[in-house]
């Protein structure tokens, strides 16, 4: 994206420092016309309450709505329609049905206008400014270690024994047993990458020749990530079990990024009824996310739009007619990969 587009469209998004944008943007994944399109809203309107510098892309399939596009719009998000990816025809029982459409993240590693990013899930929340997770050295990939303290985690040899990376000696892994532990693992709802068109290409080759597994493409992205895979603290990604798994290791004053990823954490459906959400902690960090939500001075003043802005529409680059994606395919940086079949 040359300069002066990003700069227009970082004026639109209503972001602090339009000249940032160039470096790095956020990005999150939206799909079908359900209630995760409030996440969205949650997130954008998160990250300008922290005055971050840099605009929120939302990487939408075809099957999310006008209306839900056009609010999220509203809220200074840019929209980019992606096609959807799925893994190899398999038998596999996914810890939950819907992540298996969780492959099509793989396609925000086309945004190359933008030197690195910061992928976020609809579900999770920014306290405080993390722009400096931009200035992080290049080369490496990043994201908070997972916990494998819950049950979803019933399947691995982790859990069987008793062993949580979060604390390795509370219960050792059994070296002279099972032989050296297994890599470090991370919660792919929070990472930082670098767009690269090579590296997109890759990541869909590789899937093609791969068995999905249980936590689909968080596994996957481990697999691939493996070698050049950096944690940072969990301050970064606090998933809500550390609340009651590893309480000692959770100073929830320090703490940056809420993922409100166990069962019945969401807000918008936050009820208090499920297992461990009637804790003091959890209702305190539902109403925080509320507080945000239904902050009506960080809405965009309401503009008249005419149809969906999309990164590199007219609306969004002040005249530029032909879509991004299509002027990047003319420059050769722009192609879609073709997903691997599921059929």
């Amino acid at each position: 994206m040359a300069p002066e587009t990003t700069r227009r469209a970082a004026a639109i998004a209503g972001f602090a420092k339009p000249n940032a944008i160039q470096r790095g943007a956020f990005v999150t994944f939206l799909a079908g016309d359900g209630d995760y399109v409030k996440g969205v809203v949650g997130l954008a309107k998160g990250l300008r309450k922290v005055r971050s510098a840099y605009p929120l892309i939302v990487a939408v399939l075809t099957n999310v709505p006008a209306s839900h596009r056009r609010e999220l719009e509203l809220q200074g998000c840019l929209i980019r329609e992606i096609e959807p990816v799925y893994p190899p025809e398999n038998q596999t029982k996914f810890a939950m049905p819907y992540y298996v459409i969780n492959y099509s993240k793989l396609r925000i590693w086309d945004f190359v206008e933008y030197r690195k990013m910061v992928y976020l899930d609809a579900d999770i929340q920014v306290y405080d400014n993390i722009d400096h997770l931009f200035d992080l050295p290049d080369g490496h990939f990043y994201a908070v270690l997972d916990c494998f303290c819950e049950k979803t985690w019933s399947h691995s040899k982790q859990y069987e024994i008793g062993y949580c990376q979060q604390c390795p000696d509370r219960r050792p892994w059994p070296v002279a047993e099972l032989g050296p532990p297994p890599s470090l693992y991370f919660n792919a709802g929070m990472f930082v990458f670098e767009p690269s068109i090579s590296t997109g290409k890759s990541l869909l080759s590789t899937l093609e020749i791969t068995t999905p597994t249980l936590f689909a493409e968080q596994d996957f992205l481990n697999m691939y990530f493996r070698d050049i895979y950096k944690p940072i603290p969990l301050d970064y990604n606090l998933v809500m079990a550390m609340l009651w798994r590893h309480p000692g290791k959770v100073d929830l004053e320090k703490v940056k990024v809420v993922h409100y990823c166990a069962a019945g954490s969401k807000p918008w459906k936050f009820t208090g009824k499920e297992e461990n959400m009637d804790r003091e902690d959890i209702r305190m960090l539902v109403k925080k996310w509320w507080d945000v939500y239904n902050d009506k001075s960080l809405d965009l003043p309401r503009r008249k739009l005419t149809g969906p802005r999309e990164v590199g529409s007219p609306a969004a680059s002040g005249g530029v007619k032909k879509p991004l994606m299509s002027a990047l395919s003319k420059a050769g940086i722009g192609r879609f990969v073709k997903a691997p079949s599921a059929a």
